[in-house]
């Protein structure tokens, strides 16, 4: 019924994570907490950390913040953790607050990249942050993993440094950096650490760390897949590819004219025949030269094996001053990212490569059960509890307020969006719990977490209905190199059964004290439609009135680019979602999500949007503007104008290779403008663009038109439902509550939601 999981290539390739000999220190047990002070670590009985995390998030011990997991999976394997959450990066004093640690520093920025974490698309300053206590903002550094390895290195020179998070991921070869606008060295090289793990880190975190108990020198440990290092030189014994060039065909030899004399050839190649200039034999006749066969270097009678094979990039220098260079080592390192077949890569900074080995073996459903099974607090660290041990109002974490009561199923996605990253950090295989895992979380949740009310807020992950999809045959998994499993159609050998989703949905709402369960992640409506039975299982049980999907645009240009599927496949999946939510005798109403200014987007594309959302009643609220994380494919392409889903040449050939960019800031404001026609502020600038366009006739008072021929008089500014990140009005204006029954959620063209609240800031009304 559903993928074999466990008996595919991936779950027979690595050593598992539960089967080392635990480290001596696991007599000292489980902690409560893992420890952020010297106090705490007494009270343990501690007289020093094995392994001390220091990460840009407030510590929060719940599955879904990276360094719970990692510090609790550290934990099982018999080691002493300790947190540094959020220090003073002023000095180096902070990082010595736990100690020396005996083995090594494990750096992070935190759940997010520290970059987009404090700043907008549009490169403003956000003024919180989701991962702080009271959403407080400023409480960590521009490019934070960076930093705290500057310190950690500077408090203890001796130390080694491991790094991980999606930060370092993300930046573990040269990178486009959105916010210097210009080509940044591997983190590696600026940060100084000694390893960096990239992807999923557990199981070579495990590995790691138990050969520095070992005491292995971590300058030796250049072998486990999925971390990044520097080294000087390739080693012996290894088979290098140059990838260094595009529309280089590799060593062209010219012919040889056989009746061309040895001295005629001498003089053409800029040299002297001493046969003839009275050297040995220089008498003799002159004598022709043969044609000489050898053997076509293109043509390998056997390849040479994998494991043993390293492509090398384009260097720093070459790609930082050369777009071209730096799409094509874009799509080189996208091509290598399945563990089955992907090569090790190199990339020289300097006199310096910087080495990555293949991607990591994804972790089986025992070892995800495994990880998602470890004794987690599921709350915040007491340091942050008010006078009454509670986590509410100025204290409360919204990262952890937000997940407080969902539960996470899986991880990776095959879908290969090229704008997100979770394909280069998660990779695209699935990683799924089992059921028994899920349901015994849930259990937990409701036993045992401080103010649950019986609504689990999310059964998910990266996507929403992914659980247990992948492909037919292992060993095609292992040897496939597409960058999406569905685009541009969903592929013959994905298994789109979601029978086993299904029965999850319906074991876990039966069980006893559990009133509803929502699905928050994002859904693969593309995929869902090929199940009707498990749409109408979602729409009639598991929708609170409002679902979000995500089709970014609706014509094909800008869907090309961004690996998405046709606007006909979310209407399918809009009128299931109707007859459903009919059936079932519901108001239920789809919020869709679009992007403004992704790469191949024209003016056009962002009119006949505009025109879709107006005929379907759609007035987005909150826009989304293109962000460009550093190394997505996306990125790539606003880099450098290419398209690195096709083979990059040094004259583009096509229009599918050159990208439409919307670069500066008057185009970008304009494509967000189409996505918001219905706001006034937006007019004059919609009027202008669609006068230049030839498009006059969508200016006007009727129903066809896109925006009218009058101006009110507005205050020049936009306030969005996150108002902390809004741009303010040149001149601001008192912000106006909002009339009754309107709806500040995605979309206020949608009908209000029935909440028995009364007027803005009154009092409720009685039920």
């Amino acid at each position: 019924m559903n993928a074999p999981v466990d008996v595919s290539f991936f779950a027979r390739a690595a050593k598992p994570i539960t089967s080392y000999r635990k480290y001596w220190a696991s007599r000292f047990g489980n902690a409560p907490f893992l420890p952020m002070s010297r106090q705490e670590m007494d009270a343990l009985g501690w007289d020093s950390c094995d392994v001390i995390l220091v990460t840009g998030d407030a510590y929060v011990d719940h599955p879904s913040f990276g360094m719970a997991v990692i510090g609790r999976v550290l934990e099982a394997q018999g080691f002493r953790v300790g947190i540094i959450a959020q220090p003073d990066w002023q000095s180096a004093e902070p990082f010595k607050a736990l100690g020396k640690p005996n083995l090594f520093f494990g750096v992070t920025a935190g759940n997010m990249d520290s970059m987009i974490n404090r700043y907008t698309a549009d490169r403003k300053i956000r003024s919180d942050d989701a991962y702080t206590p009271g959403g407080e903002g400023g409480r960590r550094p521009d490019r934070a993993s960076l930093v705290y390895s500057q310190r950690c290195r500077e408090a203890w020179p001796e130390v080694p440094i491991v790094m991980g998070g999606i930060e370092g991921s993300l930046r573990r070869i040269a990178h486009y950096d959105y916010w210097s606008d210009k080509v940044r060295r591997s983190i590696l090289v600026d940060a100084k650490c000694d390893l960096l793990l990239y992807g999923n880190a557990e199981r070579a975190l495990v590995e790691v760390a138990h050969r520095l108990a070992a005491r292995e020198p971590v300058a030796q440990i250049t072998d486990v897949r999925g971390t990044a290092f520097i080294r000087r030189a390739t080693p012996e014994g290894w088979f290098q590819i140059d990838s260094t060039e595009v529309d280089q065909p590799g060593r062209v030899d010219e012919h040889i004219n056989p009746y061309m004399t040895i001295a005629d050839q001498a003089k053409a190649q800029g040299e002297t025949c001493a046969r003839e200039e009275g050297g040995e034999g220089a008498d003799a006749p002159a004598q022709s030269q043969p044609i000489a066969f050898v053997a076509n270097p293109r043509v390998k009678l056997k390849p040479p094996p994998r494991e043993k094979t390293v492509i090398r990039l384009p260097s720093y220098e070459q790609v930082k001053g050369d777009p071209v260079l730096y799409a094509h080592a874009n799509r080189v390192l996208h091509l290598e990212t399945n563990p089955g077949n992907a090569r090790a890569l190199v990339q020289a900074h300097g006199d310096r490569d910087v080495w990555l080995n293949p991607p990591p073996i994804p972790l089986t459903t025992a070892e995800m059960d495994h990880v998602f099974g470890l004794p987690y607090a599921r709350s915040p660290h007491p340091r942050y509890a008010d006078a009454d041990g509670r986590h509410d109002g100025p204290t409360k974490i919204p990262a952890w307020e937000m997940i407080r009561f969902s539960v996470n199923i899986m991880r990776g996605c095959f879908g290969g969006c090229t704008f997100c990253s979770i394909t280069e950090h998660e990779g695209r295989i699935i990683q799924s719990r089992s059921e028994d895992s899920v349901i015994h979380e849930i259990e937990e949740i409701r036993d045992k977490v401080e103010g649950f009310t019986g609504v689990i807020s999310d059964l998910g992950g990266p996507t929403a209905n992914m659980y247990r999809l992948g492909c037919r045959s292992p060993e095609i998994e292992a040897a496939c190199r597409k960058p999406s499993c569905v685009y541009p159609g969903i592929c013959q050998n994905l298994t789109t059964d979601h029978g086993p989703l299904v029965h999850m949905y319906r074991r876990a709402r039966a069980l006893k004290g559990i009133k509803k369960i929502l699905i928050g992640s994002g859904l693969r409506y593309d995929l869902a439609v090929q199940s009707p039975e498990y749409v109408k299982e979602l729409v009639q049980h598991h929708v609170g009135g409002y679902l979000k999907i995500a089709p970014e645009h609706t014509e094909q240009g800008p869907l090309s680019k961004m690996m998405k599927p046709g606007i006909g496949t979310y209407d399918r999946f809009k009128a299931m979602f109707e007859k459903y939510s009919a059936e079932a005798g519901k108001k239920q109403y789809l919020i869709p999500y679009f992007i403004a200014a992704h790469p191949g987007t024209s003016d056009e594309d962002m009119m006949q949007l505009a025109l879709w959302l107006k005929r379907n009643g759609f007035r987005a609220d909150q826009v989304q503007t293109f962000y460009p994380s550093p190394m997505a494919t996306a990125t790539a392409m606003y880099h450098s104008g290419r398209n690195p889903l096709r083979k990059i040449h040094r004259v583009a050939a096509s229009a599918e290779e050159a990208v439409d960019i919307v670069r500066g800031e008057k185009r970008r404001r304009l494509h967000k403008a189409f996505l918001r026609y219905h706001d006034p502020n937006n007019w004059p600038l919609l009027r202008e663009a669609l006068k230049t366009m030839g498009r006059a006739d969508l200016i006007g008072n009727g129903k066809q038109h896109l925006v009218p021929s009058f101006q009110p008089l507005t205050d020049g500014g936009y306030q969005s439902a996150r108002r902390k990140n809004s741009t303010p009005p040149g001149r601001a204006a008192a912000v106006k509550p909002p009339a009754k029954g309107t709806l500040l959620t995605q979309h206020t063209g949608l009908p209000p939601r029935v909440t028995g609240a009364g007027r803005p800031g009154g009092p409720r009304k009685p039920r």
